[in-house]
């Protein structure tokens, strides 16, 4: 079997994983998972008398970010407790969410008051989806030029294809480290009561945070989008040397008797002519070229 349609059948089936994994990463909640151990607060707050003990048991029942929950680029969702304060409905594999607020549009002007900081965390969340956005587009280019390079067996086709998956990899790895990015600004910069840089201690203390599954299949698509470039562009390199191989073959045919040792059918001038009477597929065939190197 051809070199290339081995190469070309692995590389299509990388690309079309890592177009799955990308999918599911970029659509489903679990990039992060926040463990918050409500009954460690509770007990902390009724065995304490202190002023701030009434504050801790209202923050307890009331904010959203003392209940356990996952994150994804959409939603924030709650496996456990919901919290009674915050809108929340049933996602599309029924888990109990509510919306990420990206502020856009921002009709009511709220982000005029953030800090700088908080912008720049703002930004770079809107620049995630950006990304993971122009990344399935280049996506969906590579996914028909795939398909006309294979239909033509065309290695310009093929090495456009590759182009377009190495495309895919840096811009699905640019988002995710604007989302590194947005992760190191929720934790190491004051940018809002939610983040952990205002958490109270208590809270501080009993809280886990750990990447979760969605992260892992993100990063997994991103790497599969790369091995698939590599191997697209392998496969074009095979194609064009089949090519060469059947060129050089035909040439033969055409010349019997004589051996070939190079042949560039770009620069055709009158030099050999094949014997006239000579049909190739019912049509008379008259060759010319100044570019033959053979033996006699």
């Amino acid at each position: 079997m051809p070199c290339s349609a081995v190469t070309l059948s692995i590389a299509t089936i990388t690309a079309i994983v890592a177009a799955a994994l990308m999918a599911i990463a970029f659509s489903t909640d679990n990039w992060l998972y926040i463990e918050v151990k409500r009954s460690n607060i509770q007990a902390y707050a009724a065995e304490n008398t202190a002023d701030n003990s009434q504050v801790i048991l209202d923050s307890l029942n009331n904010k959203y970010f003392f209940y356990t929950r996952t994150r994804g680029l959409f939603r924030i969702c709650y496996p456990k407790e919901r919290p009674p304060t915050v809108e929340i409905y049933l996602s599309p594999v029924e888990t109990h969410c509510s919306n990420v607020d990206y502020f856009i549009p921002d009709e009511n002007n709220e982000t005029k008051g953030l800090s700088d900081d908080a912008m720049n965390r703002l930004h770079m969340a809107r620049s995630t989806v950006a990304l993971f956005i122009v990344a399935f587009l280049a996506l969906f280019i590579a996914f028909w030029t795939g398909v006309v390079g294979c239909w033509k067996r065309s290695p310009g086709n093929i090495t456009a294809t590759a182009i377009l998956m190495l495309v895919t990899c840096l811009l699905s790895a640019g988002a995710m480290a604007l989302w590194h990015g947005v992760e190191f600004y929720e934790k190491e910069k004051v940018v809002g009561e939610e983040f952990y840089q205002q958490w109270p201690n208590i809270l501080r203390d009993n809280s886990r945070v750990w990447y979760d599954w969605s992260y892992m299949v993100a990063w997994c698509g991103v790497g599969l989008s790369l091995l698939s470039a590599i191997l697209f562009s392998s496969a074009a390199i095979c194609l064009r040397g089949e090519r060469e191989r059947e060129e050089a073959l035909n040439m033969q045919y055409l010349m019997p008797g004589k051996r070939c040792f190079h042949i560039t059918p770009i620069y055709i001038k009158l030099l050999l002519i094949v014997k006239p009477k000579k049909v190739v597929r019912g049509y008379r065939i008259f060759f010319y070229s100044d570019h033959l190197k053979y033996d006699k």
